[in-house]
């Protein structure tokens, strides 16, 4: 049971209303926004109840999913490396469906979501999966990681990855923080 209210339409003020129309107007058909009464899922709620914070984290989030450099399959590594750390529930669930429409399978999801060994013929992915656990386990990389991800992703691609692993970590602390159900 969420800690927070879940907020209908009918209960939210002009700044959230616009905030609302902005999330559900290119819903991905690969994830589901809102319940049957029109209250948003997972983080959406969230965003929703506090709109400037909300608003700049779906801008971000956006920014994540529609405009970055990383393929669709080594953004959803990263997510699920994420998911599977966290023990975020509702993150495996919505990205698993959408790594699924962007080619991982059950066996790839399945070993990122019980943190086992992966072997990944594709050099960038599998230089996601490397630096996405050490970044959640370690909390760094040392020089002979830091060197091996800039040799395969470059510099701006270590930074985007940086950021999908912060962005997804401050989801699923937001999701565990209110209890909002998976």
């Amino acid at each position: 049971m969420s800690r927070l209210t879940m907020l209908t339409p009918d209960r939210m003020n002009e700044k959230q209303l616009e905030l609302y129309g902005q999330l559900t107007r290119n819903e991905n058909p690969d994830v589901t926004l809102t319940h049957p009464d029109g209250s948003l899922v997972g983080p959406f709620n969230l965003m929703v109840h506090e709109p400037r914070l909300g608003g700049a984290l779906q801008r971000l989030g956006g920014i994540i999913l529609y405009r970055g450099s990383l393929s669709a399959r080594a953004r959803e590594i990263a997510i699920l490396c994420v998911a599977a750390h966290q023990q975020s529930a509702f993150e495996r669930s919505a990205h698993e469906a959408i790594g699924r429409s962007a080619g991982l399978t059950g066996a790839e999801m399945a070993a990122i979501a019980d943190r086992a060994p992966l072997s990944l013929p594709d050099p960038v992915e599998a230089c996601v999966l490397r630096v996405s656990r050490a970044l959640l386990e370690q909390g760094d990389l040392d020089d002979a990681a830091y060197t091996d991800a800039v040799s395969v992703l470059g510099e701006a691609g270590l930074i985007e990855l940086s950021t999908v692993i912060g962005y997804y970590s401050l989801v699923a602390l937001q999701l565990r923080l209110f209890r909002v159900p998976g």
